[in-house]
């Protein structure tokens, strides 16, 4: 027996019957111009055109494709573009569910109808990065001998998780979440079309702007949203999808939360302030709040790389090396998963301990340079490395440090505008108490002191920040 496929026409079947297939399915694009975004792939003469224009073969049109990109982007929908352009059959497999029993039942499948009626066939694997090597490896021969045009799709980086013999036989296509007018574009016509919902409800402003928040930039997460509501609003005889039955259809509250107004940055003002003031939960919420609302995810991280430093700094150097390795896991794996990610973040900076040290001591110098305090760099610390410095004067007299015991070396580096300026005030909180001790002693030494001559290494009429 093979296992259950899913062929072009038989799609189209599914397509074309509301009663049988969802909402998401019946308003999939059938040719490559009704696909909505991913521009950089449909352009004039982009790769994935010539892939259709010549019928999946020959030097245009490579025997496996890799389809790259977050969940709702249209993978599954290009494969079957693809396939019903090239007038190839179409059998869809999750790497989820099959195995090398089932992908290897395909093939020979493919092998039999390409012989007998000249059908050849494209295997779409979704979620490829969940086959195991060796579950990799099954799939060369048949992409080697062109038995079947293999469309993979992955929503993990393909370098990290696809074997390399794979993917250098691959053309390699990245897909980019859907902007906002594409999903509503979406909406809209899932509405109005006859083979959408075809005019029986209208959907209002509100409950759309609901819609586009809860997405993400999925168009499958907007569509199904979608039908649940319209079923939810007919079965109470509404002609109208209110946010209310939204609300009840998704088992959702829609979140308050307008992404280009106030409840935007208050939001993440309250969420920042949260991490600053080192109260988690607060935190945790907040943050909670601005994912229930469909807040891009890279704008959240940004948001706490910059509090790593303007609100810890020193006091846990490890902090920003968390908020950026945080954010790079969210710019490569997104929504769902990127919330556990961002939520790690969270906890880890709102619980760590607290310095605007860093901060206010680039402040103190900008401000000093903007109100003129810069003067000449000390001729000792000039460049001597061209002809005629040294006629200058440029370089005299500067003194190696690591020659010298301790490695540093009691010398002027500052401007005389600002020679004895303090701007690192460091605390005494976490791990900036070792900078506080080490800022001291440095300072002593700059100075000609002996570190143990009591001197404070701070100017006169200074207090150290925790006093």
């Amino acid at each position: 027996m093979e296992p259950d496929l899913f062929t072009a026409a038989a799609e189209d079947r599914r397509a074309k019957d509301p009663t049988v297939s969802p909402l998401a399915v019946r308003m999939r694009p059938r040719t490559l111009d009704e696909v909505v975004g991913q521009e950089h792939l449909l352009h004039a003469g982009s790769p994935l055109r010539r892939l259709v224009a010549a019928g999946g073969e020959g030097p245009a049109g490579p025997s496996s494709v890799l389809l790259w990109g977050p969940p709702g982007t249209g993978k599954t929908t290009l494969a079957y573009v693809v396939s019903q352009a090239t007038d190839k059959r179409f059998v869809e497999l999750s790497a989820i569910t099959a195995g090398v029993k089932e992908v290897r039942a395909v093939i020979e499948s493919a092998k039999r109808s390409s012989g007998a009626y000249g059908t050849e066939t494209v295997l779409f694997l979704d979620e490829i990065h969940r086959f195991s090597k060796a579950q990799q490896d099954s799939l060369l021969p048949a992409v080697e001998n062109r038995w079947v045009t293999l469309i993979a799709a992955t929503t993990e980086n393909p370098y990290f998780s696809v074997i390399s013999p794979l993917l250098s036989r691959s053309l390699l296509l990245t897909l980019e979440p859907l902007e906002e007018e594409d999903v509503r574009g979406l909406l809209r016509a899932a509405v109005s079309q006859e083979r959408g919902l075809g005019g029986a409800v209208e959907l209002p402003a509100d409950a759309e702007a609901y819609l586009l928040r809860i997405s993400g930039g999925d168009a499958r997460r907007a569509l199904t949203a979608l039908e649940a509501g319209a079923g939810a609003a007919l079965a109470k005889g509404e002609s109208s999808v209110s946010l209310a039955s939204l609300e009840e259809a998704v088992d959702r509250a829609a979140v308050t939360y307008d992404r280009d107004g106030d409840q935007h940055y208050d939001v993440a003002s309250a969420l920042i302030k949260s991490i600053r003031g080192s109260d988690a939960d607060a935190a945790l919420h907040y943050l909670a709040r601005m994912i229930a609302a469909g807040e891009d995810p890279r704008f959240i991280a940004r948001r706490l790389m910059i509090a790593a430093s303007e609100d810890i700094g020193l006091a846990d150097p490890t902090a920003l090396q968390t908020a950026v390795a945080a954010a790079q896991a969210v710019a490569m794996i997104g929504f769902p998963e990127a919330r556990i990610t961002l939520g790690h973040a969270t906890i880890a900076l709102a619980l760590a301990p607290k310095s605007n040290a860093a901060c206010t001591a680039i402040d103190a110098a900008l401000a000093d340079v903007r109100a003129g305090l810069a003067g000449p760099v000390p001729a000792h610390l000039r460049d001597s490395h061209y002809k005629g410095s040294a006629s200058l004067g440029h370089g005299s007299g500067y003194q190696y440090p690591h020659d010298l015991p301790g490695g540093i070396a009691a010398q002027r580096y500052a401007p005389e505008a600002v020679h004895g300026k303090r701007y690192y005030a460091p605390t005494r909180h976490g791990a900036e108490a070792r900078y506080a001790e080490v800022a001291q002693r440095v300072r002593a030494r700059l100075r000609g002191e002996s570190e143990t001559s009591g001197g404070s290494g701070r100017t006169a009429g200074e207090r150290p920040r925790d006093e």
